[in-house]
């Protein structure tokens, strides 16, 4: 206890009756790592916004001790004030304004009210170099990648002189690469005394990163633990996150092969902006009935824009190459023409493209498919709601009410209504771009659950994932994809991780030009 910076105890937060919080104790030793762990859902968030003051002293119950000291901050200025920063999910930087301005945002060296430029752009300059970056400090966010952007987020936390730095999902959205950069990082912090608490679904990152674990359910804390790179510690941390023990990541499954049911012939499609680059190069591929086919890639190998052109041409230029489903050439040049011919695409980016974050449930569900709950051109609103209640019990999607604003969901429950969508518009032809990121093990195995299922009802599956043990451990083949080719096509039984990496590295023969 005397070596803790931070203790909450007792912490209890509710939401029209709803509890989100029950009870939440949490202790951060100065200087460590802490992970907190749990289910999409859990809680995890909504302590450290109690924590930061999003949610402010009075609107919930417990005690906050940080430095020896009980607290009740009212904003996140207070938090600040005490060198507590919060870098959430969705970063909070300005686009369009340079690094130094988004780093001192609110905080300007300014001498009556006109703010000094060379000394932001050099303290600026400082700040980016201890993270890492080597940009200048006038360039805009915008140029940089998300990567980069996440640094940026840090250099502004050390310009507050941060002594607790929360990070919600650090790497989410993030390359190998990037998240290794980050994680290293974060070690480089703790060195200079910094202590931080990472939120985080990836338990290889906890085991590689975390000094301490809690673990969080149902809005009570389950335990805490030291942590040490064993494969026990995932088990365990496993096992308090859903309340049992997942013996398998993957639900069983009997695959049930039919014939084929759709094929792509020689696909092509150039960038929107740079129309001389191209993205998607002669691929040709096949799904069979009842079967879930995996793409694997590394960033920016061309899946997602293979997916998008195919479905409604969506993305790209000068797109050419035929789509086949049953045998019988079909023409997919518009979403609404995809949709007709029994192809649905769950995007990627839920919260930008896969969902109305501001409706209900209920309007989300049936998005993709009104037609069938319009008689003359008026939407029948009890069966509509009937629809997206029958959704929410089949999916087990965890919410009161499918009146419920989906914004207010988390990311796994978000998750099934962007499947029950696509599943209620009575698709023959699934893409599933990356299905689970950003969800817990828990509902990741639920996913897969709904995955095999739509399977085992005959429909083709297209799984595009990031996680090479997620496709080997649902697809039946896998292509792999670089620089917009294929590289490879390998059955489930001959994937490994490696196998999958030498393909997806593969590149372009010499001499051929994207």
């Amino acid at each position: 206890m005397d070596n803790a910076i931070l203790t909450m105890q007792g912490i209890v937060k509710d939401f029209s009756g709803v509890k989100a919080l029950n009870g939440v104790d949490l202790e951060v030793k100065r200087g460590e790592v802490h992970a907190v762990c749990g289910e999409n859902g859990a809680g995890k968030s909504t302590l450290m916004k109690v924590l930061s003051g999003v949610y402010p002293h009075g609107s919930f119950d417990g005690t906050i001790t940080f430095e020896g000291k009980e607290v009740a901050y009212r904003s996140i200025n207070d938090s600040e004030r005490d060198g507590i920063v919060i870098i959430h999910q969705e970063l909070a930087l300005s686009p369009y304004l340079s690094i130094a301005e988004n780093i001192f945002l609110g905080n300007e060296n300014a001498r009556a009210g006109v703010i000094d430029w060379n000394q932001t752009n050099a303290e600026a300059a400082k700040l980016i170099a201890r993270v890492g970056l080597q940009e200048n400090p006038a360039t805009k966010v915008l140029e940089l990648g998300v990567g980069k952007q996440q640094l940026v987020e840090i250099a502004k936390a050390l310009s507050k002189r941060v002594k607790l730095l929360i990070l919600d999902e650090p790497t989410a959205a993030l390359n190998d690469d990037d998240s290794a950069h980050l994680l290293d990082l974060i070690k480089h912090l703790r060195g200079q005394g910094i202590t931080s608490i990472i939120i985080s679904h990836k338990l290889k990152e906890i085991r590689a990163i975390a000094d301490t674990v809690t673990v969080i359910r149902d809005g009570s804390t389950i335990e805490a633990f030291p942590v040490d790179d064993s494969e026990e510690i995932e088990t365990r941390i496993i096992r308090d996150m859903v309340g049992r023990s997942l013996d398998s990541q993957f639900p069983h499954r009997e695959p049930h092969l039919g014939e084929e049911k759709f094929r792509v012939e020689h696909w092509n499609a150039y960038h929107p902006v740079d129309p001389a680059r191209k993205v998607v190069d002669d691929v040709s591929f096949s799904v069979r009935a009842g079967e879930i086919v995996g793409f694997a890639g590394l960033m920016g190998a061309g899946r997602t824009e293979l997916a998008m052109s195919i479905f409604g041409r969506s993305y790209g230029t000068d797109i050419s190459g035929k789509v086949f489903k049953d045998g019988v050439e079909i023409s997919t040049k518009t979403v609404d023409e995809a949709i007709r011919h029994g192809i649905a695409y769950a995007t990627e980016d839920r919260k930008r493209y896969g969902l109305n974050l501001i409706g209900s449930i209920t309007v989300n569900v049936s998005a993709a498919a009104l037609g069938k709950l319009a008689r003359l051109g008026v939407i029948d609103r009890n069966r509509e709601y009937a629809v997206a209640e029958d959704y929410r019990k089949q999916m087990n999607i965890k919410t009161p009410s499918v009146s419920t604003l989906t914004g207010f969901l988390s990311g796994g429950n978000q998750q099934k209504v962007v499947l029950s969508k696509w599943i209620y518009s009575g698709p023959d032809v699934l893409i599933l771009d990356e299905p689970t990121r950003g969800i817990d093990v828990g509902a990741k195995f639920e996913i897969y659950g709904i995955i095999n299922e739509l399977a085992a009802q005959g429909k083709a599956v297209i799984v595009i994932s990031s996680e090479l043990p997620e496709l080997i451990g649902l697809a039946d083949r896998i292509y792999t994809i670089a620089e917009g080719r294929l590289t490879g096509e390998i059955a489930r039984a001959d994937a490994t991780q490696e196998e999958l990496m030498r393909h997806m590295t593969a590149g372009r023969p010499e001499g051929v030009k994207p």
